[in-house]
């Protein structure tokens, strides 16, 4: 029998929209919520990484306090309170409740949070998981008022419940206290404690109190009192731009024509330029409209671009950890043998977007992972000042250090050895490979970056190993020649009449003086 045949009306009578927070809703993993432990610290990740996005936009030194108690079986109240500037009441429910709402994801500068997802996943993720909303208290320089918060998941609308009014002055900060089920808090490499102790490491003015399970307190407290530079908006840089970022570019800019168009809306583009592209390209009229723009001429435009020779672009848009700051976090974590750090030149990847790279490699001491034969290679991942914990082995930063000839920098095998390589990727816009913002995507200009700054630091380190050896080496010729000398020196005494003694204390002299020299130039190499 004949199947029957569907029309298009029948086939499309379940075609649906859906709101962002219902696809969420279904794949909460894409947000990180997967697995017990990681769970539970994505929602610490979310919630401090916008307190020091909030605190330092506001020029506050940011102090946080983590509290986490156990109401159940794998099921966790979380509450984060900070001193920032507080979030105004007539945004509340846009910040904390609205998936894809907030102050970042359009502006060219450096911030840890950048698509306006992660505290109103943590809102969504404790609704679906407990039924419940969550309590806000927050105050700011004009108000103070507390809340409840969650979402309609719908058409992804907040929903305020229990809004009340606080004495101003009472409280200044936020205050966010949400609980989860399917959570699991565990003293791990990949659980809280871990995460805030790399959070503190690489942000030295943040101060911070986590108050655990037990009622245990652990505290990691400000070491500078300084805060980081401030970074500062920018333009996108010519080089790394697609021709579809020209065009959407283009259709918004209020500049009449598209030569100044490119002086105003892109990082060191002057006239000089613009008489360069003249040239590459005489046939596209840089006098007329933007909006006019063709895809054919945005292509031309782009290639135009990678002929031109460039200046950098701006570091002002990026708040790096900085070689010192670096060096410091290698010593306190890991107190190694022997470190060294290396900061790259500012690149650009695609959009025309900044990016730095700082890498530090750590020998010996608590560097690697301990293991039961001794110790493995171990890679510290950060993306803006911020620890990656998790989904290491899909991360450009992984990928990007596998592939060296270890052998080339004296090292036999990454996976045997104890060193931790710290790698640092500060960008306007970092290129996370899903929204749970743990793994860093493979952006060709970008493990390229990664790949030369390790390698400058392990030529610092293949020098200090090759003295090593070559101490090694002479220790044991040294020890060798020294255990007979005396008995050379009675021969030599016998044979030519002279005084042992006097023999002796000229040979171990001349010993002496040979090697002194290997041993103070290794010294020298090590500090």
């Amino acid at each position: 029998m004949a199947e029957k045949k569907v029309g298009a009306e029948e086939i499309f009578k379940e075609f649906k929209e859906h709101s962002i927070s219902e696809f969420f809703r279904k794949n909460r993993q894409m947000l990180g919520f997967a697995g017990k432990v990681r769970s539970l610290t994505t929602v610490v990740h979310e919630y401090v990484t916008n307190t020091l996005d909030a605190c330092e936009e506001a020029g506050i030194l940011p102090q946080v306090t983590v509290e986490i108690k156990n109401t159940g079986e794998e099921r966790c109240l979380v509450k984060v309170t900070d001193n920032g500037p507080g979030i105004p009441k007539r945004l509340i429910g846009k910040a904390l409740a609205n998936v894809l709402s907030g102050t970042k994801f359009h502006r060219y500068m450096q911030q840890r949070g950048q698509q306006g997802i992660g505290a109103a996943g943590c809102t969504l993720f404790s609704q679906i998981t407990t039924g419940k909303k969550v309590h806000v208290r927050s105050g700011t320089d004009k108000e103070a008022y507390e809340c409840d918060l969650g979402i309609s998941i719908k058409d992804n609308k907040p929903v305020i419940e229990n809004l009340a009014e606080l004495s101003k002055g009472n409280f200044k900060g936020l205050e966010i206290q949400a609980e989860f089920a399917g959570v699991k808090y565990e003293n791990s490499d990949h659980g809280v404690s871990e995460y805030l102790k790399r959070t503190a490491l690489v942000n030295p003015h943040i101060a911070i109190k986590l108050i655990d399970p037990e009622g245990n307190t652990l505290e990691f407290p400000r070491s500078v009192n300084e805060m980081p530079q401030r970074p500062r908006q920018i333009q996108p840089h010519p080089l790394g731009l697609e021709a579809s970022d020209l065009l959407d570019f283009a259709h918004v800019t209020e500049s009449r024509k598209l030569s100044s168009f490119l002086i105003e809306s892109f990082a060191r583009v002057t006239q000089n330029k613009i008489n360069e592209l003249k040239e590459l390209v005489p046939d596209i009229d840089l006098s007329k409209e933007p909006r006019q723009l063709s895809w054919d001429e945005a292509e031309k435009l782009i290639v135009a671009f990678k002929k031109i020779k460039w200046i950098g672009p701006e570091l002002d848009s990026l708040s790096l950890i900085g070689e010192q700051r670096v060096g410091a976090a290698i010593k306190n974590i890991l107190n190694p043998e022997f470190q060294a750090v290396v900061e790259r030149k500012p690149k650009v990847f695609r959009g025309g977007i900044p990016f730095v790279v700082e890498v530090g490699v750590a020998y010996g001491g608590n560097a690697g992972k301990a293991t039961a034969e001794g110790a493995s290679g171990n890679i510290l991942r950060f993306a803006n000042k911020v620890p990656l914990l998790f989904d290491g082995g899909t991360c450009g930063i992984s990928e990007a250090i596998r592939g060296l000839q270890w052998k080339r920098y004296n090292i036999d095998d990454f996976e045997k050895s104890p060193i931790s390589i710290l790698v640092s990727v500060c960008s306007v816009y970092i290129p996370y490979s899903g929204v749970g913002k743990q793994s860093v995507a493979q952006e060709e200009e970008i493990m390229e970056e990664i790949r030369l700054a390790v390698m400058d630091s392990l030529r610092i380190l293949q020098r200090y190993l090759s003295g090593v050896r070559q101490r090694t080496t002479a220790e044991t010729k040294y020890k060798t020649i020294m255990r007979y000398v005396s008995q050379l020196a009675a021969d030599l005494g016998e044979l030519t009449g002279g005084k042992s003694e006097t023999i002796e204390q000229s040979l171990r002299s001349l010993i002496e003086n040979k090697y002194k020299k290997i041993f103070e130039d290794e010294s020298e190499i090590k500090g």
